[in-house]
């Protein structure tokens, strides 16, 4: 508001220069048209008393008239008006050229300012008084006032084009093309009009993501040198090991299996966490489908104790993403917290749905958990020679939030019923795919698809 007032007071203080200006170079103009136009009147009485005068006194004829008749003009002031001077010698050329004959002209500033002319063929000699106003520059001619707001109009709207979209569409222009995927970029600050401020916070957005994903692809290259080190260390010192034990080959072979097994668990679980991080949960289309089921599906081979308390419901989800995160979220409770594990699903609304697993540890401090869902990150870093890179809770975070929902946790009170002292809470919300035509793909495509995905797994 305060901006549109500003560039309104800018367009008055414009127009008001605009009418100064014209009036200053169109004041001869103006005065000339002026007396053309008091000429006209004037010449007009002068015929009308000329023609009266021949039948009426001239008393007479100034009483049904109105008009200012004298038998010779007062006397005036020795010093003369100037202004009064230039009018008066306007006037009498204007009358020269409309009646074709120069009549005696005298100014005269009292009793009143104009002009005394001489009627030219009345019986007896008689004057006519003409008055002269002043010139008033207010109110101007209505030609002048329009052309003073019109240029008001384009000047205000030019300061507001330059400052309010010229200006900041070319710093974004600069700075889109400053960008580079390797290094920050400084927000810009969103002003000028409303697109252009939408148009400026969509790039700020976007140098936000820029910068998130340059963290997570530095952490990612970190964390790739740091968690394969040590398994494949390992694994190379068994090997030196095992070479120089005095064991028969047949024993040698065993003991070098069993001594490798974990570690290429240990490097199958961090490299497919590598990947389905890398992979993310937006590029996968979303389904219909039997959420219980799907919960169902993805915690079956969990081994330890665990009750599904699954409330049955159809949603919108990304299903491998959704059944990863679940398989994440339970292999984090049984490697951190205690079985049994309990698992709730409920909806939220019409639309949205918040699956809860819980278990009997101890769980993580509040103020710790916005670091336990960070890419890489390790609350306990003795966890680094299992197999775990600390992307769990970051993968399953990124899923929620392609689901439109976040991944968070809640303390527990135990009770005999329910052991658990810990809960990761897991919302989102339909997440409906729809061509490129806008129309909602029907649930009995759906349905097939899904039977042909599970027929293909299952073969």
């Amino acid at each position: 508001m305060q901006r549109l007032l500003v560039y309104g007071g800018v367009g008055l203080v414009s127009a008001g220069l605009t009418l100064l200006g014209l009036q200053s170079l169109l004041a001869d103009r103006l005065e000339r048209a002026a007396l053309a136009n008091l000429a006209n009147a004037t010449s007009l009485s002068l015929r009308l008393a000329d023609l009266a005068l021949e039948r009426f006194p001239r008393e007479a004829v100034a009483e049904i008239s109105g008009l200012t008749l004298a038998a010779t003009p007062p006397p005036q002031p020795r010093e003369a008006d100037p202004l009064l001077e230039r009018q008066s010698a306007g006037l009498q050329a204007e009358l020269c050229r409309q009646l074709e004959t120069c009549l005696p002209v005298l100014p005269s500033q009292a009793p009143y300012r104009g002009v005394w002319v001489e009627l030219p063929s009345s019986m007896e000699t008689s004057w006519l008084f003409a008055p002269l106003p002043l010139p008033n520059p207010w109110p101007p001619p209505t030609e002048l006032l329009s052309l003073a707001v019109l240029a008001g109009c384009l000047v205000s709207t030019t300061f507001y084009l330059a400052l309010e979209v010229r200006r900041p569409l070319g710093q974004l222009r600069r700075s889109l093309n400053a960008v580079d995927l390797d290094a920050s970029s400084a927000p810009l600050p969103e002003r000028g009009t409303a697109a252009v401020r939408q148009l400026t916070g969509r790039f700020n957005a976007m140098l936000l993501r820029l910068e998130a994903g340059r963290r997570e692809r530095a952490s990612m290259l970190a964390g790739i040198g740091h968690d394969l080190r040590s398994p494949l260390t390992r694994l190379r010192l068994r090997l030196s090991l095992a070479e120089q034990r005095p064991l028969r080959s047949e024993e040698r072979q065993r003991s070098r299996a069993d001594l490798d097994a974990a570690d290429l668990d240990a490097l199958e679980r961090i490299i497919n966490q590598f990947i389905a991080f890398a992979a993310g949960a937006e590029s996968e289309a979303a389904l219909l489908v039997p959420l219980d089921q799907l919960v169902g599906e993805a915690l079956a081979a969990v081994s330890a104790p665990i009750e599904l308390r699954l409330v049955p419901l159809e949603r919108w989800v990304r299903p491998i993403g959704l059944s990863r995160a679940l398989a994440n979220l339970a292999d984090n409770a049984l490697s951190h917290g205690k079985p049994p594990l309990l698992v709730v699903l409920e909806p939220i609304g019409d639309q949205g749905f918040r699956i809860s697993l819980a278990d009997c540890g101890e769980g993580i401090p509040p103020g710790l958990w916005q670091q336990a869902i960070e890419p890489f990150q390790r609350l306990d870093p003795a966890r680094g020679n299992t197999g775990h890179c600390g992307l769990g809770l970051a993968i399953v975070e990124r899923v929620a939030r392609a689901h439109g929902g976040q991944l968070s946790c809640r303390a527990l009170q135990p009770s005999p019923e329910r052991p658990q002292r810990f809960a990761v809470e897991f919302s989102g919300w339909s997440q409906p795919v729809t061509t490129a035509l806008g129309a909602v793909i029907p649930q009995s495509h759906l349905s097939s698809r899904l039977d042909l995905t599970s027929k293909s797994k299952a073969q």
